[in-house]
């Protein structure tokens, strides 16, 4: 039946299965809904935090429902902790063939009295941390020539709220990141891209979606009329981490309920 050998073929261009995957910022939120999809999508999935208890609990979890999952505690702000974790992944686990940086942070307030401590420390987290976690990772990717790396920015790239231009600086410059790393690695086989959330239920946006007046104003502000739920982002994820995006690279995916597209 052509068809039905049409629909495999479709299916086996997102097929994982074989591929290690690591996830930083994996222990909840965004990270673990992404992870659970790449791990359904059967990847084997090293999942990283810092606390290595959590990740212990999530990946047995995942183990549970019959899913991959290996964990990778160490610190993505610390150049040498990331050296190590990466090999041990690569030792221990398999070669990595994706990568999603998602490890961030949000330090809220007024930017004419941001302290200066807590610019550093979203400028790592954000920032610095893809740098360091994807280049560690396409060093060992490059020889291998091929690769997939998701970098985690935000629909923020392009917009911005009261409060948060710190985060807003460091997405922006995630997106033109994703940009350099796509350009510079292609020739290698590496595919680079880039993932936009909108506003999501998450536990780090608990206090604001609880917050009536901002969670109507989100509602009235994206087209969707709601919030995103965590596992939307999945499908995104795996796309960008799958043969069927081997033709793409530099891109910005926008997973935002149409929150850019609106006025």
């Amino acid at each position: 039946d052509p068809g039905r050998k049409s629909v495999v073929m479709s299916v086996k261009l997102f097929d994982l299965s074989g591929k290690v995957a690591l996830v930083t910022g994996a222990s909840q939120g965004l990270g673990l809904a992404i992870a659970r999809g790449l791990a359904e999508a059967g990847a084997t999935v090293a999942l990283n935090g810092r606390d290595s208890g959590k990740l212990d609990r999530v990946a047995e979890t995942l183990r549970g429902t019959g899913l991959s999952a290996a964990t990778a505690a160490f610190d993505v702000t610390d150049a040498a902790a990331v050296e190590a974790g990466v090999e041990a992944i690569e030792r221990d686990v398999g070669p990595i063939a994706i990568l999603v940086n998602n490890a961030g942070m949000q330090l809220r307030g007024p930017l004419e009295d941001y302290p200066h401590a807590h610019w550093d420390r979203i400028v790592a987290t954000n920032l610095t941390s893809v740098f360091t976690v994807g280049q560690a990772v396409a060093r060992r990717m490059i020889p291998r020539r091929r690769g997939k790396i998701v970098n985690i920015a935000s629909m923020m790239v392009d917009v911005a709220r009261p409060s948060i231009a710190p985060y807003a600086a460091t997405k922006g410059a995630v997106k033109s990141l994703t940009k350099g790393m796509a350009i510079d690695w292609a020739k290698y086989g590496i595919q680079v891209n880039a993932i936009g959330p909108g506003y999501f239920k998450t536990e780090l946006n608990t206090a604001l979606v609880n917050d009536a007046t901002f969670s109507a104003w989100v509602e009235k502000r994206t087209p969707a009329g709601r919030w995103g739920e965590v596992e939307e982002l999945a499908g995104a994820a795996i796309f960008l981490s799958s043969a069927a995006s081997d033709f793409v690279t530099g891109q910005v995916l926008y997973v935002d309920g149409g929150f850019l597209s609106g006025v």
